[in-house]
């Protein structure tokens, strides 16, 4: 069985690499085929803008998020590297005088479309197309970028795929067990390690109280990441508002809308932020979170609140204080990492299962119209938990993101995750284990055992560049 990939290749220089052309899909285009129709915007390519630079930098790779008009997340891959431009008039100058004019050096970006959210693959295939282009390889870049763009990618929960480029690489895809569990790779362990664990909690109820928040960055991809890594945290609950981990300088007039978003700028435009008084910004660089003094963020309800700084400071590095967090040791392992992402993870989880336990008893599901419709009774569900008067999941369960919520889960027959399971079954454990570190630290592993599984070999990079020697 086939998914099809939604995949497109582009160059937003202009035209594909010199000496390349526009590659045709062998065998048609079947199932699961992808085809270079037509370029992205090019402003996500170069968010700071398109400009000539005196030396030549090094390659660059970050991923963008682009939302179509029917809400459906595109990831816009983009691979940057420079290369020297000379003009005719240039040309003429030089032969005319002895003083030659200084090179410069003109951005080339290959991009990558897809509606699923491989990172990794990405990197990999864009990274090979450009070694093959630079380095003069002996490898088709016609094939290349026509077995990327016919490559079949396995439905949810399916066996691993190997799949080849045709330049002596071989990668290994496998789509998560359950699609409904959001993919972080270690987003959310950075985010923590970037701002602390006070920070986050108030950029966690910024978000879930329907504030705006933006994102300041030197690094497009920490921008990305960040972004990420907030909506991962919300699970079970989804983000419906404007969402733009990297936001170009062309479009900056968008951080005026009334309306709440998550939106990373590059920091080179903080100047351009100052006049917001209405918007909670986060610098993953300094590791600072500015709340405006006429903003006023609603926070988690007490014990939880406390119970999870508690949980969060037994899952993170014990030998580093709460305050420098933001600047993490070197020494860190990818795996400890990713294992230490779920394990965050797994501190939200149960404390979405803590808040909305319960809440199924207060659906109430409405026959007259043609298709039933399911509504929640707030006010019961505050009532039976004490919490009337608690500003912050009053504002929750007016949100958005708690109606898409009762939506999506409130039907009585559907398939279920870890979430569902937590609330139904691991309550009443939660409860017996308050206050008992051990216990909690060992449910919290259980978890993240489960959260890391979902996703263990998602994405095995297995790139062998044997020829680049010959």
């Amino acid at each position: 069985m086939r998914q099809r990939s939604g995949t497109r290749v582009a160059a937003a220089s202009g035209c594909l690499p010199r000496g390349t052309e526009h590659p045709k899909a062998p065998g048609g285009a079947g199932a699961g085929a992808g085809a270079a129709r037509s370029r992205p915007p090019l402003q996500f390519c170069q968010p700071s803008g398109w400009q000539l630079f005196p030396e030549r930098n090094p390659p660059t790779f970050f991923v963008a998020v682009l939302t179509d008009i029917n809400s459906e997340r595109h990831y816009c891959a983009c691979f940057t590297f420079w290369e020297a431009v000379e003009s005719a008039q240039e040309e003429e100058e030089e032969s005319a005088s002895p003083i030659q004019p200084a090179q410069l050096f003109a951005p080339k970006s290959l991009v990558l479309v897809s509606r699923l959210d491989h990172a990794e693959v990405f990197r990999n295939s864009l990274g090979l197309i450009y070694t093959i282009y630079v380095d003069g390889l002996s490898v088709s870049l016609e094939n290349v970028i026509g077995n990327l763009l016919t490559c079949t990618i396995p439905i949810t929960g399916g066996a691993q795929r190997t799949i080849s480029l045709g330049a002596g690489d071989r990668q290994v895809i496998q789509t998560p067990i359950n699609d409904s569990l959001p993919v972080s790779s270690c987003s959310v362990a950075l985010l923590f390690r970037q701002l602390g664990i006070t920070n986050v909690l108030y950029l966690f109820c910024a978000a879930l109280t329907e504030h705006k928040i933006l994102f300041l960055s030197s690094s497009y991809q920490r921008l990305t990441d960040a972004c990420r890594a907030l909506l991962a945290l919300m699970f079970p609950l989804k983000y419906s508002f404007t969402y733009v981990p990297i936001l170009p300088a062309q479009l900056l007039e968008v951080l005026s809308t009334p309306t709440p978003f998550i939106i990373g700028v590059h920091s080179v435009f903080q100047s351009e932020t100052q006049e917001l008084l209405d918007v909670v910004i986060a610098d993953l660089d300094g590791g600072t979170v500015n709340v405006p003094e006429c903003v006023h963020i609603s926070l988690l309800p007490e014990p939880l609140l406390q119970q999870t700084r508690e949980a969060l400071s037994m899952v993170l590095d014990p030998e580093l204080e709460v305050a420098d967090l933001a600047f993490p040791p070197a020494t860190v392992s990818a795996s400890s990492l990713k294992m230490q992402d779920k394990e965050i993870r797994a501190v939200f989880l149960r404390l979405f299962a803590q808040l909305l336990q319960g809440y199924r008893w207060c659906l109430h599901i409405i026959r007259i119209h043609p298709e039933p419709v399911i509504r929640f009774h707030k006010a019961a569900f505050l009532g039976q938990r004490g919490l009337t008067e608690d500003d912050f999941l009053t504002k929750v369960l007016e949100g958005m993101a708690f109606a898409g919520f009762v939506t999506e889960r409130g039907a009585p027959y559907r398939s279920i995750d870890l979430f569902d399971e937590l609330v139904a079954y691991e309550v009443k454990r939660m409860r017996a284990e308050e206050g008992n570190k051990q216990k909690i630290l060992r449910h919290i592993k259980e978890l993240a055992e489960k959260l890391y599984k979902n996703v263990s070999g998602l994405v095995e990079h297995l790139l062998h560049f044997s020829f680049l020697r010959n």
